[in-house]
């Protein structure tokens, strides 16, 4: 008889190799995996966005992103989507999909997005021009200051992209994508950081 193992397995779990990749010498860029949380597609209903941003509000403490943009919460953080739609990025099950249904309820449609998404962090000296070879967002800090976001794609995989807060004075990306393309796009990113030096690692903090 077949066994079968209902553990939740990261989807970079046979490409992620922690320790240093390419140029010999310091990192220049930092790809990490970022593993255990919860992620809440939460979308307007048709005529109902205004409910929705005030249910979002008496819930968080924070209004939803109404642009492209990130904004962080006590205990969660919001992502910008798509038009009157944006995710919800927390840990420790404090803002499950069966937890914010009720507070929803009427206004939003709501999919459990935790196990269908990857979630990497880019970080370094050379992580905007790693990612500049990638995207055609312009990453200028003049352009994309922290909290800004996008839904883009990278070497012609979808994903979300958005700048965190600054670590060490600089600039931080995170992204989400698909579970089924994450081990592709993981490769592609290793190769246009390789030549700056990388140090691959996971967490379960995001910035």
């Amino acid at each position: 008889m077949a066994e079968f193992s209902w553990d939740v397995r990261s989807p970079l779990e046979r490409a992620l190799v922690t320790g240093p990749y390419g140029a010999p010498g310091e990192a220049g860029v930092s790809l990490t995996e970022i593993r255990d949380f919860d992620l809440v597609q939460v979308m307007a209903r048709r005529g109902r966005a205004g409910e929705m941003a005030r249910a979002a509000k008496t819930r968080f403490g924070i209004a939803s992103p109404e642009a492209p943009k990130a904004v962080g919460a006590a205990d969660a953080t919001l992502i910008w989507s798509g038009p009157d739609q944006f995710f919800v990025l927390s840990k420790g099950g404090k803002h499950t999909m069966e937890m914010l249904a009720p507070i929803f309820a009427g206004s939003a449609s709501l999919s459990d997005q935790s196990h269908a998404r990857a979630l990497i962090s880019v970080s370094g000296e050379k992580a905007r021009a790693t990612l500049a070879k990638l995207s055609s967002i312009d990453l200028h800090p003049d352009a994309f200051a922290v909290g800004a976001a996008a839904a883009t794609s990278m070497d012609h995989t979808s994903v979300t992209l958005w700048r965190g807060k600054d670590r060490n004075e600089q600039a931080v990306f995170n992204l989400l994508v698909f579970a089924t393309f994450a081990e592709s796009l993981w490769h592609t990113m290793l190769d246009s950081a390789a030549e700056y030096g990388v140090a691959i690692s996971h967490s379960e903090e995001w910035a």
